[in-house]
């Protein structure tokens, strides 16, 4: 296991996506460290109405992997054929990309530890920006997973099976996952910098200018 010494703007700059994870175990320890990096990040108001729910029990997996899969399936496999064939990209979209996506959708519960991100009292929340309250402290905990070695990615694909969801991790009716973010050490793949475009394309100085 790596030691965590990797200063932040190399973990900024180093954590991709990773969808290729073994099942090797990852220790409770380690997990409850990223955890305890993950709650030091933004929420709203200090009010901390999260829950962070530790998944590692096969059988419930099986079954919400199951939700994901068809969720996978219903927005990007059925263009699978497509998507295969086009030449890779400079951006990252191409095949290669589409081939991780695939693979993750196929394997995702051999993720040794899923890690489901909660918000309490958000079940019948309009409001939109209701994730700022969460995405921030779940970017903490991909990259302190960075520092250990350990590969995650954070996605929502089962959520059309979510009151299903819900039920299998014993939740509150008026509770709210708000991501899945499976973790486990690569098993192929490198921590390279994530394919962006440049930044004179989407930064601009005082007022937004079309292109």
């Amino acid at each position: 296991m790596p030691d965590p010494e990797i200063t932040v703007l190399e973990a900024l700059h180093s954590t991709p996506a990773r969808r290729y994870l073994s099942p090797q175990p990852i220790g409770d320890d380690i997990v409850r460290k990223l955890l305890d990096a993950a709650i030091r990040g933004p929420n709203g108001g200090n009010t901390q109405r999260w829950a962070w729910i530790v998944l590692r029990d096969p059988a419930v997996k099986a079954q919400i992997a199951a939700f994901y899969r068809e969720g996978w399936e219903k927005l990007y496999g059925v263009h699978r054929d497509v998507m295969l064939a086009q030449p890779e990209s400079t951006d990252g979209r191409g095949p290669a990309n589409f081939r991780a996506g695939d693979y993750l959708a196929a394997h995702i519960e051999e993720a040794p530890v899923w890690i489901f991100p909660v918000l309490l009292g958000a079940a019948k929340s309009t409001n939109p920006r209701l994730g700022a309250s969460v995405y921030g402290a779940v970017q903490q905990l991909m990259l302190a997973a960075r520092a250990y070695g350990i590969g995650s990615t954070l996605t929502t694909l089962y959520s059309g099976h979510e009151e299903e969801t819900k039920a299998l991790l014993g939740l509150p009716e008026d509770a709210l996952t708000m991501a899945l973010v499976p973790l486990g050490y690569p098993s192929r793949g490198r921590w390279t910098e994530p394919r962006r475009r440049p930044l004179d394309e989407v930064v601009f100085n005082d007022k937004f200018q079309a292109p």
